[in-house]
C-alpha cells in the first residue's frame, strides 16, 4: 500500500518541479523582451532628441548670421554714401611716368584688370552688385581716393580696420554713389554681393590705389563682348584697336547721370 502512495507522490513532484522550471524560463523570457521594449524605447528618446537639439541651434545660429549680415549691410550702405559724398580731386594734367592706366571690370566675370599704354598689368577677383542692387555699367573715371576711410555710424567714428566696411582704400567713380573699395566681408569676393560697389580683398585694393590716380579712366561691361574677351584672355593682346581707343576717348569725360544711392 505505501508503494501505490508514493509513486504518484514523486511524479507529482516531478511534475511541480518541471512547472516551475517552466514558469522561471517564461519570466526570463519576459524579463528580457521588456528590458529589450525599455532599451529601444530609451534609444529612439534619446536619439529624437539628438536630431532635434542640433536643428534648434542650426535656427538660432542661421538667425545671428542673418541679423549680422543685415547688420554689416547697413553699415556699408552707410559708409558707402558718406564716402560718396567726397568732393572730386582734381585730376593729375599727365602721368608722372608717362603711361596710360585704364581700368576695364568685367561684372559677368567678376574680375578687375589694370590696362597700362593698352597691356594687362593684373587681373584681381571682385565682388559685383547683387541682383537687387546691380553695379552701373559704361564710361567713368576715377574721381577721387580716400586712404584709410572711416565714417560715422550714428555718432560714432568707425576707424580703418577690420570693421570698417569699406576696408583700408576708397577710389570713387563719376557715377555717384559708386566705387572701388575694400570689405569686411572678405568671402562676398569673387560673388554677386555688395550693393553695386566693387569689392576687393585688402592686399588687392591697396596694390590697385598705389597704381592708379584720379582721371584714370574706368570701362565696365555688364556683358562679355569683344573688349572683355580680349582683355580677360590668358594671352590678351595690347588693347590698341579704333573701337578701344574710342572707348577710352569716351570715357575720359566723366559721367554726368548720377546713380541712385543704394
Amino acid at each position: 500500500m505505501r508503494r501505490l502512495v508514493a509513486i504518484p507522490t514523486k511524479t507529482l513532484a516531478v511534475a511541480v518541479i518541471l512547472l516551475a522550471g517552466v514558469i522561471y524560463v517564461a519570466a526570463d523570457v519576459r524579463l528580457a523582451v521588456w528590458h529589450k521594449q525599455a532599451v529601444s524605447t530609451q534609444q529612439s528618446a534619446v536619439g529624437r532628441a539628438v536630431d532635434t537639439q542640433p536643428e534648434s541651434e542650426r535656427t538660432q545660429d542661421q538667425k545671428a548670421q542673418n541679423q549680422n549680415t543685415q547688420h554689416q549691410e547697413n553699415d556699408e550702405i552707410a559708409a558707402e554714401r558718406q564716402a560718396a559724398q567726397l568732393p572730386a580731386q582734381k585730376p593729375a594734367k599727365k602721368s608722372s611716368d608717362g603711361h596710360t592706366r585704364q581700368i576695364v571690370i568685367s561684372i559677368a566675370d567678376r574680375q578687375l584688370a589694370l590696362l597700362e599704354d593698352g597691356q594687362v598689368v593684373k587681373t584681381y577677383p571682385i565682388a559685383v552688385g547683387a541682383s537687387v542692387s546691380p553695379s552701373p555699367d559704361g564710361d567713368l573715371v576715377i574721381i577721387n581716393r580716400a586712404k584709410d576711410p572711416a565714417y560715422n555710424n550714428k555718432g560714432t567714428i568707425v576707424e580703418p580696420g577690420k570693421n570698417n566696411p569699406l576696408g583700408s582704400r576708397w577710389m570713387g567713380l563719376s557715377a555717384r554713389g559708386y566705387g572701388i573699395h575694400g570689405t569686411n566681408a572678405p568671402k562676398s569676393i569673387g560673388k554677386a554681393a555688395s550693393h553695386g560697389c566693387f569689392r576687393m580683398g585688402k592686399k588687392d585694393v591697396e596694390d590697385l590705389y598705389s597704381r592708379v590716380k584720379v582721371g584714370d579712366t574706368v570701362v565696365i561691361r555688364r556683358q562679355r563682348d569683344e573688349l572683355i574677351a580680349r582683355v580677360f584672355s590668358h594671352d590678351a593682346a595690347p588693347v590698341a584697336n579704333a573701337t578701344a581707343e574710342a572707348q577710352v576717348a569716351s570715357a575720359a569725360t566723366p559721367a554726368t547721370t548720377d546713380a541712385a544711392e543704394r
